[in-house]
This record gives structure tokens, C-alpha cells and sequence, in this order.
């Protein structure tokens, strides 16, 4: 089955998603912030990455650099859902190596079109 990982700092926004894309008949751990994502990255490469932006520390932008820098992870598609709809947050993340982009609060349809779009799902 394919796992992705979903990195989030909030535990209830995380723990919906992860509900959701079971739903999608996908898997997905959890890691609740950027550091606990850095742990898990260490040793997975994820089939695929939702991404939450605004995390204390170290934020969601530079977890994607770090990503897109990495051999083993550049090609994992990374699907971006944040609260921050700024278009200067969208034109970044989307230049810095995102699949795709969502604005919370997150639907199961609206997550089905960017796992289609990022190319996790057909």
C-alpha cells in the first residue's frame, strides 16, 4: 500500500487528514511538527508529503527545501496544505518544488484533486 507522511504541527488538523486519505484507500504516518517530520524522513521515503506551512521552528518552507535538496526525497510528490493563502506563499512553495497547493480547512475533494494533480492518485 502506498504511505505518505503528513507534517503537521497541529495534532487535530493532522490526525483528519490522516482519516481523509484513508478514505482515499491511502496510508499516511504522522509527524506532528517539522522536527518529528526530519526524524521520520531519515529513515522513509514517503510516496507522497502533505505539508503544513506555519510550524513553529523550523516552517513548512524550509522542511520543502530540504526535501527537493535531499537525493532520496527530490522526486516524492509534496502537496502543500496550509491556512496561508497568500499569492506570494502560493507562487513560493510552487517554484520551491510543490505538486500542489491546498487552503485549509481541507475537503475530501478538494484533497482527491490535488493527490490527482500532485499524480498520487489517477
Amino acid at each position: 500500500m502506498t504511505e505518505g507522511l503528513i507534517i503537521d504541527d497541529n495534532r487535530q488538523t493532522a490526525d483528519a487528514l490522516q482519516q481523509m486519505i484513508e478514505l482515499l484507500d491511502l496510508a499516511a504516518r504522522v509527524a506532528y511538527g517539522s522536527s518529528a517530520a526530519m526524524s521520520v524522513l531519515a529513515n522513509m521515503v514517503p510516496n507522497f508529503i502533505c505539508l503544513d506551512i506555519n510550524m513553529p521552528g523550523v516552517d513548512g518552507t524550509e522542511v520543502l527545501a530540504y526535501i527537493r535538496r535531499e537525493p532520496r526525497l527530490m522526486k516524492v510528490p509534496v502537496i502543500i496544505i496550509t491556512s496561508d493563502d497568500q499569492p506570494e506563499t502560493r507562487q513560493h512553495v510552487m517554484r520551491s518544488g510543490a505538486q500542489a497547493m491546498i487552503i485549509k480547512p481541507v475537503t475530501i475533494e478538494i484533497l482527491e484533486g490535488a493527490f490527482k494533480k500532485a499524480g498520487v492518485l489517477k
